[in-house]
Formats: C-alpha cells, structure tokens, sequence
C-alpha cells in the first residue's frame, strides 16, 4: 500500500466497553450537535471508508449513516482483541486494512488518521507509542493479522501487547504525530466524566450538566 493514501483503508470504531468509569455508556454522550459515537465515525469517514461500528450483544447505538457496517461483539468481556476480531472479519473482501478508534475519542483528527495510515507501509501494524505504552485504539492494522488475534482470544492472552510481539509492527513516537496534532488531541480519551467535561471545553462546547 503506497504510503500516502487511505485507499483500501477502512475505519473500526469500537463500543462495546461497559464504560465503569463512566458510570453510562459512552457513545450517547452528547456532544455540540452529535453524540459520541456519531462524531468519532463522521471524522473517521472523512479519510476512510466504510466504517465498522463494533457493538456489544445488544447494545442499543445512536442513529449512524446508512453505509456504515454494524458488527457485534462475538464474546463478552474479551476487550479490545474481540472487538477488533469482530471488526476485521466485517470488512469487505476489498479492503487491506482498517484503522482502530475508540467512541470516546471525540477529538479525533483526520489529519492524525491519514499520519498513522502513511506509516504501515509493509508492516502488519503501526501505532502510536508514548514511552512504553502503546496506543491500540488509534492504530491501523492489517486485516490479516485476524488469525493472529483470534489465536490470542483462544489462548486467553487478551491484552493487545501480545499482538505487537508476535507481529510486524511500526512504533511511531507520539512525539513525531505534533506535527498534524500538535496536542495529540486525537489521542485523548474521555473515560471519566471529568475527561468528558475537559473535552467539551477543548472542542469549544457548553459544558453539559450531569
């Protein structure tokens, strides 16, 4: 895949998390005219297409665009590799890889997106790596590591590291994403109501009563 485009590239956004910290899900935050959820996958299409919206067994989700693809986790409680398998295996047959977001990634740039894409090259993985942790929710994975995460899944080894070891990966340093976020925004989280209401204030928004 040439460096500098996001052809064959799809978009995986998961929210299937039971959202503890929280304390209610996640996607239906409101947030300016849009919930969550609906935000992350406008931004996302913008540079990517389709999109892959992975939800929980029944799991209630905000209105989305007609073109976007609704895949459900297959287990329970299996975090990100079960959303991420069920996300690779609803792709179509024409694309060779996706880009992983949270919903609760409101401040998401496309910008960011296309960076992390024009670093896979022939790698199976790039992702964004701050120290010694890594970043598996703003990454972009190709979807033939789906044999490699649903080995870990059968072998319970859920945490997403043991997929960096056992593949091709490109670290990027976050340090080196400034110049298209120069805040990394797009890697902020909003996994308490604090975050949520700090992110309300970066995006310019009126704070919303809880």
């Amino acid at each position: 895949m040439e460096a500098e485009t996001t052809e064959n590239v799809a978009g995986i956004v998961l929210c299937g998390g039971e959202s503890r910290r929280m304390g209610q899900s996640k996607a239906w935050l409101p947030f300016g005219p849009e919930v969550l959820l609906q935000r992350v996958v406008r931004v996302l299409s913008t540079v990517v297409s389709p999109v892959v919206v992975v939800a929980a067994q029944g799991q209630e989700l905000p209105e989305l665009p007609a073109e976007v693809i609704i895949a459900r986790d297959e287990q329970p409680a299996l975090g990100p590799l079960g959303g991420l398998a069920a996300g690779l295996r609803a792709l179509p047959a024409s694309i060779e890889a996706a880009y992983a977001a949270a919903c609760d990634a409101p401040l998401l740039k496309p910008e960011f997106v296309v960076e992390i894409i024009g670093r896979l090259k022939y790698h199976d993985i790039a992702i964004p790596r701050d120290g010694k942790y890594h970043h598996p929710l703003a990454a972009v994975y190709r979807r033939s590591v789906e044999v490699k995460v649903r080995a870990l899944i059968a072998e319970h080894r859920l945490r997403p590291f043991f997929l960096l070891e056992s593949s091709d990966v490109c670290e990027i340093d976050v340090e080196d994403l400034r110049c298209t976020d120069p805040a990394l925004d797009s890697l902020r989280n909003t996994n308490t109501p604090e975050d949520y209401q700090a992110a309300l204030a970066a995006a310019g928004f009126a704070m919303e009563q809880q």
